[in-house]
C-alpha cells in the first residue's frame, strides 16, 4: 500500500505560509544568479547556480513581525541572524511542511538550492522515506516541477558539481558530523574536483538550510558548521527547540492535542502490590569518577505510609539494611563488597553479583510477562474492531537488553529469548478463545518480529542507536514502514531495542510497551512518539475519528508517575500545561445506547425531522465583492520597494588581537527600479478563480494599481490575501441549503459507529433513560454541556433530548460542523430544537466573542436548519433560554 497525503490540512498550510510569507516582496525574477566556478587546473569555466535575496533586514524584519502577529506569537524586537524557527509537535507532520516549504519557496520566489542537515542515521533515514513517499504527491501539486534529491556521500563528493550547476530543484541531505570536523572530506581540497574543497560547491549556491532536530545541533562546533554553509537563511523544525530563533509557528503538544492532530494518549499501568516479602535489589547504575565508584540502587525501604520502593546511591561497604530504615529483610548479607564499574555489577556479602539492569528479589519477570498480556490483549480488541474498517493495528516492545528476546547457542543457531517466549506462550492463550479466534489468520512465528543492529557476524546485540552498526537497523525498519500497514502483511508486533527511539514512527502504532526490569529511563515524549501519528487505512488515508486514533502506553510504573513524567517534560521544553491530557485507562467506558431507543416514538419524533442531509451553494453579487475588496485594498498599508542594506565596520589591528569598529550602514532602494512585471490578472486569478474582469476591477477600484510598479510581488501577495479574505465572507452570508432527494442519515449508525469515553468531570450519568438514547453515561467536551444535560433531565418541559452523534455533520465552505444537542420541548405546544451550547461568560451567548471559524459554522448551521420544517436552531449556555 502507499501512504495518501492530504494537500489542505490546515496547520500544515499555516506552518508552511509562515515561513514563505518571510520573504514577501522578494521579486521572483531576482531568486537566482548564475556564477562561474572555477577549477583549478582547468580551462573551463564551470557554471553554477545560486538563490539569491535581495530584501532588506528592515523588511524580513516587518515580515516576521507580521507572520508572528498572525499567528499569535510574541513579536521579535530585532532580527536573531537569518535563522527561522518553527515548532510542530512529533506526528503532526513536519517533515512534510519543511519538504513542501521548498516548493513554494520555488513557486513564489524561485529559489532552487536547498540543503537539509540532519542530527543521525535514523532521522536522515525518515527523511529520505519521506523524500521518496511524497515525490508523486508533490509532483501532482506542483506540476511535475523537476526536484532531484541526493544524500551527501563522502565517497561520491563529485555529484556535488551537479548541486551547483544543475538550473533544478536540488535537495542534499547531510548529516551534521559529515562536515562539521576539519579532518571531513568535505573540508579538504580533493583531487576528484581538481584541488577545490567539495564544501565550497555548497557555499557557492548560498542554499536554503533546513535543520531537523536542530536541539541536537547547538554545541559551538556544530553551529559554525551550519554558518560555515553560507545560507541565504535556516529554517529550523522541531518539536523541541533549545532556542526558537525568530519563532515563526508554534504548534505546540497541547495544541496539537486539543484540534486532534495526534492520538489520544492513555496508559495502563503494571505494578506490583504488596511485593516486600523479598530483599529487593535492581541496580540502575555504575558511574566511576577519579576518587570513587559508586552505583545507583532501586530497594525496598520502611517509609511512613509503608514499606516504598526507593532509589539509592551507595558506595562500597554501605549497608543496606541501614539503608532501607531497618528493613529486616535486609538484615543478614547486604553489605556492598564491590562495584565493578568495568563489568557494570555489583557485589553483595551474601555472594551474589547483580549487573546493570538485572535485579534480584520482587515480581520483575512476573510484571514484564503481565506488561506483554496487557498489551497483545488490548491489540487483540483494537484489531478485532479497527480490521473491518480496513485499519492494521501495530504493538510496539521496547526493550532494554536483546539478549531477553534473541539468544544463540553454541553453534551460533538463534534461540528464543524469554520475552518471545511468554510472548508466543501468552498469543496462543487468547488465539484459544473463541472472541479472538477470527483473527487466527498467520503463522505464530511470523506475526512478531525485532528489528536490532548486528555485529559482523550477523548476530544482534544491544547498541546505543548511533553507531555505525545501526546504519542497516534504521534503513530496514523505514523501508518496512508501509509495508506494515497493509492487512495481508502478518508481522503486527514489534520487538526493538530501546534505542530505536528517535527517527522512526508508524501510524499504526496504537500500543507501546516498554519492558525493562527497571523504571524506562527513556523520556516521555520519545516513549509515546513512536505512535502519535493518526492512524491510516488500507488506502493511505489519515482517519480523524478520536475514538480509534488512542494510544495505550503499558507502563510500569504508576499513571500518575507517568503523566506527572510526560507532563514535566512537556512543561519544561515548550512552557506549556499538559495537564488532564494523559488518560487513565481504567476511567475508560463504552458509550451505551438505551436497549430500544430506536423505536421510541419520543426519539423518532424529532429524528424524522432532523435526518435529511443536505448540500449547499453560495451566492453574492460580484458587485459587493469588487466593493469590499477594492475599499480594503484602498485601505492597505503603503507598499515598499525592496531594498538592500550595507553595515560597513572597521577592522583595527594592534596588540590585542583583530578588532572590528561600526562605522555606519547604508541602505539602498530599489524604487527607480524597472520591475518586469508578471501577468498580474492571470496570478491572481490563480489563486482566487474570479474571473479576469472582476480581478481588473477591484485593482482599477482600488486606486492602488501603481504599486505594481514599486515591488510587484508584494502587491500581488497582499492583494490576494485581502480578496479571499472578502470573498469568504461573502459565501458565508450568501449561503443556501437544499435537501438532497432522498438522502438521509442512517440509523444503522449509531451501532455501527462504537463509541468509549474516559470519565472525567464533565461526562454525565444519566438516572432516567427514558428521556434520552444513552443507557448509562453521555460523551460530553465542557461544563457548559454537562450542565446542560443535567437541566434537560431534571426539566418537566423537556420531553426528550440527546447530544447529536460526531458523524451527524452540515456541510459549510470551512469544513463539516457538528451541531450539539437535540431537543423536545412540551409546554403549550411542541416545539423541536437543534440547540449549539456555548459559554462566553454573558448572560446570552455572544456570538461575536467566539473564534471567527464557530461564527460562520453558527451561521451555516441557521442556514441549514432554516430548510427543516418544525425546527428551530438556537445558540444558548442554558436550557431555558432556549423558552
Amino acid at each position: 500500500m502507499k501512504l495518501s497525503f492530504e494537500s489542505n490540512l490546515e496547520h500544515q498550510l499555516k506552518a508552511v505560509k509562515s515561513i514563505t510569507d518571510i520573504f514577501e516582496g522578494q521579486p521572483l525574477e531576482d531568486s537566482l544568479v548564475e556564477f562561474n566556478l572555477q577549477e583549478e587546473g582547468t580551462l573551463n569555466l564551470i557554471n553554477g547556480v545560486s538563490n539569491n535575496l535581495v530584501l532588506s533586514e528592515e523588511q524580513i524584519l516587518a515580515n516576521l513581525k507580521q507572520v508572528q502577529s498572525d499567528n499569535d506569537l510574541p513579536l521579535s524586537k530585532k532580527l536573531d541572524g537569518m535563522h527561522f524557527s518553527v515548532e510542530m509537535e512529533t506526528g503532526t507532520g513536519k517533515t512534510y511542511v519543511y519538504l513542501r516549504s521548498i516548493y513554494e519557496l520555488n513557486k513564489l520566489y524561485g529559489f532552487k538550492k536547498f540543503v537539509i542537515v540532519v542530527p543521525s542515521v535514523p532521522i536522515r533515514e525518515g527523511v529520505l522515506k519521506n523524500l521518496e513517499i511524497t515525490h508523486e504527491h508533490f509532483q501532482t501539486l506542483y506540476d511535475n516541477t523537476p526536484l532531484n534529491f541526493q544524500v551527501y556521500d563522502s565517497s561520491k563528493v563529485s555529484s556535488l558539481r551537479g548541486f551547483a550547476t544543475t538550473n533544478t530543484i536540488e535537495v542534499l541531505v547531510i548529516n551534521i558530523d559529515s562536515f562539521s570536523k576539519d579532518e571531513n572530506i568535505i573540508n579538504k581540497p580533493n583531487d576528484k574536483l581538481n584541488g577545490q574543497k567539495p564544501l565550497e560547491f555548497i557555499q557557492s549556491t548560498h542554499p536554503v538550510v533546513i535543520v531537523d532536530e536542530p536541539q541536537n545541533m547547538e554545541t559551538e562546533k556544530r553551529t559554525v558548521a551550519i554558518e560555515n554553509l553560507q545560507g541565504l537563511c535556516t529554517l529550523r523544525y522541531s518539536a523541541t527547540h533549545r532556542n526558537q530563533y525568530n519563532l515563526c509557528y508554534s504548534l505546540n503538544p497541547v495544541k496539537a492535542y486539543d484540534l486532534g492532530l495526534v492520538k489520544q494518549i492513555e496508559v495502563d499501568s503494571v505494578m506490583e502490590e504488596n511485593a516486600f516479602n523479598d530483599a529487593f535489589i535492581s541496580v540502575e547504575a555504575v558511574k566511576a569518577t577519579k576518587t570513587k565508584v559508586t552505583a545507583k540502587l532501586a530497594i525496598d525501604s520502611n517509609e511512613k505510609g509503608g514499606v516504598r520502593k526507593k532509589t539509592v546511591t551507595v558506595a562500597v561497604g554501605d549497608d543496606l539494611y541501614k539503608l532501607s530504615n531497618d528493613r529486616e529483610a535486609y538484615a543478614d548479607g547486604y553489605l556492598i563488597e564491590e562495584i565493578d564499574a568495568a563489568n557494570n555489577c555489583i557485589t553483595i556479602s551474601n555472594g551474589n553479583i547483580i549487573y546493570k539492569g538485572d535485579s534480584q528479589g520482587g515480581l520483575t519477570e512476573e510484571v514484564m510477562k503481565f506488561q506483554i498480556r496487557k498489551t497483545v490483549e488490548e491489540h487483540l480488541k483494537k484489531e478485532k474492531l479497527l480490521n473491518k474498517q480496513g485499519i492494521k493495528v501495530l504493538s510496539l516492545f521496547f526493550i532494554d537488553k536483546v539478549a531477553n528476546y534473541r539468544q544463540y547457542d553454541a553453534s551460533g543457531i538463534p534461540t528464543q529469548g524469554k520475552f518471545a517466549q511468554w510472548f508466543e506462550e501468552i498469543y496462543s492463550d487468547f488465539m484459544a478463545k473463541p472472541t479472538f479466534k477470527e483473527l487466527d489468520k498467520f503463522p505464530l512465528k511470523d506475526v512478531h518480529n525485532g528489528y536490532f543492529s548486528q555485529d559482523n557476524k550477523g548476530r544482534i546485540k544491544d547498541t546505543s542507536g548511533e553507531t555505525k552498526a545501526d546504519d542497516d537497523t534504521y534503513s530496514l525498519i523505514m523501508k518496512d514502514k508501509e509495508k506494515l500497514l497493509g492487512l495481508t502483511n502478518p508481522l503486527r508486533f514489534i520487538f526493538s531495542h530501546s534505542a530505536l527511539r528517535e527517527g522512526w514512527d508508524n501510524p499504526n502504532v496504537f500500543q507501546i510497551c516498554t519492558l525493562n526490569e527497571t523504571k524506562s529511563e527513556i523520556k516521555k515524549r520519545q516513549e509515546i512518539g513512536r505512535g502519535l501519528r493518526l492512524a491510516v487505512d488500507q488506502n493511505g488515508k489519515r482517519t480523524y475519528d478520536r475514538n480509534i486514533n488512542r494510544l495505550t502506553v503499558i507502563a510500569n510504573e504508576s499513571y500518575e508517575d507517568f503523566a506527572k513524567s510526560l507532563q514535566q517534560e512537556i512543561e519544561d521544553e515548550c512552557g506549556v500545561s499538559f495537564a488532564g491530557r494523559v488518560k487513565n485507562k481504567q476511567t475508560r467506558t463504552a458509550i451505551k445506547y438505551r436497549k430500544g431507543f430506536e423505536a421510541d416514538p419520543a426519539f423518532l419524533d424529532i429524528w424524522e425531522k432532523l435526518k435529511k442531509r443536505t448540500t449547499y451553494k453560495v451566492d453574492y453579487k460580484t458587485e459587493d465583492l469588487i466593493d469590499k475588496a477594492a475599499k480594503q485594498l484602498k485601505d492597505l498599508p503603503k507598499i515598499n520597494a525592496p531594498s538592500i542594506r550595507s553595515t560597513k565596520v572597521r577592522i583595527n589591528m594592534g596588540t590585542a588581537g583583530v578588532e572590528t569598529e561600526y562605522a555606519g550602514d547604508k541602505l539602498e532602494s530599489y524604487g527607480g527600479y524597472s520591475w518586469k512585471i508578471p501577468d498580474v490578472l492571470g496570478y491572481i486569478q490563480s489563486k482566487t478563480e474570479l474571473t479576469r474582469t472582476t480581478i481588473e476591477q477591484i485593482l482599477v477600484q482600488s486606486g492602488r494599481i501603481e504599486d505594481i510598479l514599486i515591488n510587484p510581488q508584494l502587491f500581488l501577495d497582499l492583494s490576494i490575501q485581502t480578496i479571499k479574505r472578502v470573498l469568504h465572507d461573502l459565501m458565508i452570508d450568501g449561503i443556501k441549503y437544499q435537501k438532497i432527494g432522498t438522502k438521509e442519515y442512517e440509523m444503522s449508525l449509531f451501532e455501527s459507529q462504537e463509541l468509549e469515553i474516559y470519565l472525567n468531570t464533565f461526562s454525565y450519568k444519566v438516572r432516567d433513560s427514558s428521556k434520552t438514547i444513552y443507557e448509562e453515561y453521555i460523551p460530553l467536551d465542557s461544563g457548559v454541556e454537562s450542565q446542560f444535560a443535567q437541566d434537560c433531565e431534571s426539566s418537566e418541559q423537556v420531553k426528550f433530548y440527546f447530544k447529536l452523534p460526531n458523524w451527524f455533520k452540515i456541510p459549510t465552505p470551512i469544513g463539516n460542523y457538528n451541531p450539539d444537542w437535540a431537543v423536545v420541548f412540551e409546554n403549550e405546544e411542541k416545539i423541536y430544537f437543534v440547540a449549539e451550547t456555548k459559554d462566553t461568560g454573558t448572560p446570552v451567548v455572544d456570538v461575536y466573542k467566539l473564534s471567527p471559524d464557530e461564527q460562520m459554522k453558527i451561521k451555516c448551521g441557521k442556514a441549514h436548519f432554516e430548510e427543516f420544517k418544525d425546527l428551530e436552531y438556537r445558540v444558548v449556555s442554558r436550557v431555558g433560554q432556549l423558552i
